[in-house]
């Protein structure tokens, strides 16, 4: 199976502005097209409770003719129009939808942060995990998500092997960003939340760019859009990633990021798997 995950940052705005920055958007949309995915999850969705309007559903149909279209949006107590997951599955596959609560702190289980996909020989988890936020304000209900979203993932993995993507929101290891001497107290990079993903390791699961490609450097998934060179110069982080069940760690045959072109913040990344 061919499997993708791109953080969109805002479904509504790739799909219908005219600013430059969602041209950009649409041309990363086009480039998916072309890679004809059996199921693309997508993050940041920033879709109303009631999810994509009909607007929204006809140009997404434009780019992924014959794929169903799966969704969770924000939903009160939680912000509105925040974070969101989707999945878009090509026609022909079967599979059941479930939307998992994990007991998470504050209002992180309305979010919109988890969607989960059961297919006949493995489940396919889609995720857009906190941010610790600035200041560090969100870090104690990050630490207990990581905690439990791990516990998740292994009670999936005793019944079928696993394949987790998304947005994870850490950088684990110092190659996993440009500049870490300078970012040990910044969200996704504190020991804490480097920790939270090690153990999340631990519980049975791999880091699939990295069990295919080793230690390799300066290969990143998300640039910052407040600093205009960031990518240019490389200055990025790798926080997206494709994980797997260990057991089927030597099923995976490509993990690899998407090129974005000129488009800052995240970029897509590709799953190729024999299962």
């Amino acid at each position: 199976m061919k499997l993708i995950s791109w953080n969109i940052d805002s479904i509504n705005a790739a799909l219908t502005s005219e600013s430059a920055r969602a041209v950009l958007s649409r041309n990363v949309l086009e480039t998916l097209k072309g890679e004809d995915a059996d199921v693309i999850a997508i993050q940041e969705t920033k879709l109303p409770v009631t999810g994509p309007s009909a607007k929204h559903m006809e140009k997404l149909a434009e780019y992924f003719p014959g794929y169903s279209v799966e969704w969770v949006s924000s939903e009160p107590p939680a912000r509105k129009g925040y974070a969101g997951t989707m999945m878009l599955v090509k026609e022909g596959i079967s599979y059941e939808k479930s939307v998992p609560q994990i007991g998470a702190p504050d209002t992180m289980d309305q979010e919109g942060r988890l969607l989960t996909l059961e297919f006949d020989g493995f489940y396919f988890v889609n995720v857009y995990t906190p941010n610790a936020g600035d200041g560090l304000k969100r870090l104690p209900e990050r630490q207990q998500w990581d905690e439990l979203y791990g516990d998740y993932l292994k009670s999936l993995d005793a019944k079928k092997p696993v394949i987790a993507c998304g947005d994870f929101n850490v950088a684990h290891k110092e190659i996993d960003l440009a500049n870490p001497a300078s970012n040990h107290q910044s969200a996704g990079f504190t020991d804490q939340e480097r920790e939270g993903f090690t153990n999340l390791l631990a519980k049975g699961f791999v880091d699939t760019f990295r069990y295919v490609h080793g230690d390799v450097k300066d290969i990143y998934s998300w640039w910052g859009q407040r600093i205009k060179t960031s990518k240019i110069n490389n200055s990025g982080w790798r926080i997206d990633y494709f994980l797997v069940s260990d057991r089927i760690k030597d099923q995976v045959s490509k993990s690899e990021m998407i090129d974005s072109g000129e488009r800052q913040d995240h970029t897509p990344i590709v799953l190729e798997v024999e299962i």
